[in-house]
Order: C-alpha cells, then structure tokens, then sequence
C-alpha cells in the first residue's frame, strides 16, 4: 500500500478531454505517459501530403505516451476520441519512485513491452493483402486487449468512425462496411452501429490467420 502512495505523488490528474482535444501533439517536447482512466484516444501522424495516418487506438486501462520518450520529441499526436479522463506519469519523477518502490520497475516494463508489442502489430496489420484479415486482426485484438483490462471481450463498442477506422486499416470507408457485412453475414459478429458483438471467436480468429493467397 505504502508504494501505491509513492506512486500516488508523482501522479498528476488531468482535467478531462473533450472530444477532439489533444492531449498532445506531434514535436511536443513531453516526457510523461499518460494512463487512460476513461473514454478512448487515437494516436495519429500527419503525412507530408497533408494526409493523417491514424496510427492506434487506446482503451481505458492502457498506458499511452511512449513516443514521447526517446528526447526527441513525440512521434506523434493523441486526441481524445470522446470525452476522456486521464492521469500524467511524468518520467523523470516516475524513474526516481521506480528506484524506491521495489517491483514497480518490473510491473512498468512489462506494462511497456506490452504496448511496444501492440504498436508492432499495426505494420504486421498493414502487411496483409485480405483486407478482411487486417479488420479481423483488429477486432481480435480490440477484444484481447478488453480482456486484458476486465471488460467483456466480446462486446466491443467502437469509439471510433468509420472513417478513422477506414484511415488505420489502410482501407477505403465502402470497403470497410463491406466487410462488416460481409462478417455479419458469416455469423462471426452482430453490428448494431458502433457496437459489435463477437459471435464466433474461432471465426473471428480463422478471418484473422485467413492466408493472403487463399481468394475464399
């Protein structure tokens, strides 16, 4: 109890973020992570053509900010997709209680090595030819990370559009809802505008795995 107190001091609460308010934006000098205590955020990059990349999508329990803590800057920008409420982590601080509260190191890397493993997957992802594997990747993830945080891994409720949906998978928005039917029409999921319901888990998966030589 005693190290969540440490810990306690060096957390900063922020006020809430409204919709499309940033927490933070590309080139900002800002070595903190961020835990997401509610609502969701998207991280996205603009492209050089004035185009936005998004680049990942962040649920109540994740930590969000890496990108921001190599000295060079954050890689990109974080704006809150609804109303959202979040606690700061700065690092320099955080380093220090790290030394005196034994195990919270360990807890903290795992934490990231988590994260860094879920950014790697976007290019696996983007990688894909079957458009309908990326979706699939992406819904099956969405739901293990749900279960990572408590929450019931197969009721997703998308707090993002379509559009933003379309703009990670690297998809136009039709081909998107295509294939929400199309999964719909398979009996894998139960769409009801931004809610989906996994009905067949090993469905989801088979989609997921799908080779992109298989045309099926």
């Amino acid at each position: 109890g005693k190290d969540l107190l440490k810990l306690d001091k060096v957390i900063k609460q922020r006020k809430p973020l409204a919709r499309g308010e940033q927490l933070y934006r590309e080139g900002d000098q800002h070595a903190s992570l961020f835990v997401v205590r509610s609502g969701s955020l998207k991280t996205f990059t603009t492209l050089p053509e004035g185009d936005v990349q998004i680049l990942g999508f962040h649920i109540a329990g994740e930590l969000i900010g890496f990108d921001g803590l190599g000295g060079t800057g954050n890689q990109c920008t974080a704006e809150a997709m609804e109303r959202s409420t979040l606690c700061e982590l700065p690092f320099d601080s955080l380093s220090a209680v790290a030394d005196q509260v034994p195990g919270l190191q360990r807890q903290l890397f795992r934490v990231m090595s988590r994260e860094f493993g879920r950014e790697q997957q976007h290019p696996v992802m983007m990688g894909r030819k079957q458009a309908i594997s990326r979706l699939a990747i992406f819904l099956r993830s969405l739901s293990e990370r749900r279960q990572s945080v408590d929450q019931d891994p197969r009721e997703l409720l998308l707090s993002m559009s379509r559009q933003e949906l379309a703009s990670y998978l690297g998809l136009v928005i039709e081909t998107v809802s295509r294939l929400f039917s199309r999964m719909q029409a398979l009996g894998v999921l139960k769409v009801e505008r931004r809610t989906v319901r996994i009905l067949d888990v090993a469905g989801l998966a088979a989609l997921a795995e799908k080779p992109d030589d298989d045309n099926a």
